[in-house]
């Protein structure tokens, strides 16, 4: 039978050197794409529910005694027979940490899915970019890019990446500080009990997560028959099933059970947590992961889980 998936791109000879060039020449596209998908998106931060500088209103309270005549609202107060202030909400900048995996699996791209899963993440991370710049946050990217407050974090973003060297898995966090905002986008293969040993810490130095699964189409819905190979990516073992079919529905299982363990874990963390599927639109999840990070509850969405 045909092919259902690929690598994208396959490479031999010196593998590193070959797919960080491939990975350069993908960024411009994805930062392109990224800034489309961004334009239609509702771009803009909710405030940080705190009295303070802003442009946008918060709530009325009474005034008290000692405080500015310039904050009272005299419109407000003349409804009734009270004095009242009209407080802003307080828009500081924040920091938020965006990270794609850039594993050998997140190259995987079947006939079902409308790019690779590492052409997904990147999008994603750069429209993310894009929108918190335009709201003054700060962005970075550990390991790869300090934390930047600047309109053009997006661009600068996608211009690191093009010139660090490959790595894959988690990042390294020791320069995140507390009270920030980390993204995590890859396909989170690995084991939940793994990932969490990683993710724990994090949560308990005060960090709120949000964690985005960038699955394809085809390993979800498992659509093999007959002898099949199937070759692991990171190691190339290899597995020939003879027929593909009887063994589906404990795969399935077996998928399912591990995206239920780890999204689990990630919610008594107090973290999000999103699916997202190739062959789905990129805004769905961006719309998804913006929306927690504002502050806003969301109903679970196939595309968007929450």
């Amino acid at each position: 039978m045909a092919s259902i998936g690929q690598i994208v791109n396959p490479t031999s000879g010196s593998d590193a050197l070959s797919r960080a060039r491939q990975r350069a020449a993908l960024v411009p596209d994805c930062l392109v794409e990224a800034q489309r998908i961004a334009n239609t998106v509702i771009a803009g931060w909710h405030g940080r529910r705190k009295r303070g500088i802003g442009e946008n209103f918060w709530q009325f309270r009474p005034y008290s005694d000692g405080e500015s005549l310039a904050r009272i609202d005299w419109r407000r107060s003349a409804r009734d027979d009270h004095t009242y202030i009209r407080d802003h909400e307080w828009e500081a900048a924040h920091t938020i940490w965006l990270w794609a995996d850039m594993s050998p699996s997140m190259m995987y791209k079947s006939t079902f899915g409308h790019v690779s899963k590492e052409s997904r993440a990147l999008v994603i991370m750069l429209a993310l970019a894009e929108i918190l710049a335009r709201s003054g946050e700060r962005i970075g990217c550990p390991g790869i890019m300090e934390p930047i407050s600047a309109r053009n974090a997006a661009e600068r973003l996608a211009t690191a990446l093009m010139h660090t060297p490959l790595t894959g898995g988690l990042p390294q966090t020791a320069m995140i500080r507390g009270w920030s905002d980390v993204v995590l986008i890859g396909d989170f293969l690995d084991d939940s009990d793994s990932i969490m040993a990683r993710l724990g810490p994090l949560a308990r130095r005060g960090l709120r997560g949000h964690v985005v699964e960038i699955a394809d189409p085809a390993e979800e819905t498992f659509p093999y028959t007959g002898r099949t190979e199937f070759t692991d990516p990171e190691t190339g073992e290899r597995l020939v099933a003879g027929r593909a079919e009887t063994i589906r529905e404990d795969y399935q299982r077996a998928y399912l059970a591990r995206r239920h363990s780890l999204g689990e874990s990630l919610r008594q963390l107090g973290w999000a947590f999103v699916t997202h599927r190739t062959d789905h639109l990129a805004s769905e999840a961006l719309v998804a992961v913006h929306t927690h990070l504002s502050g806003m509850p969301t109903k679970a969405t196939h595309g968007g889980q929450l």
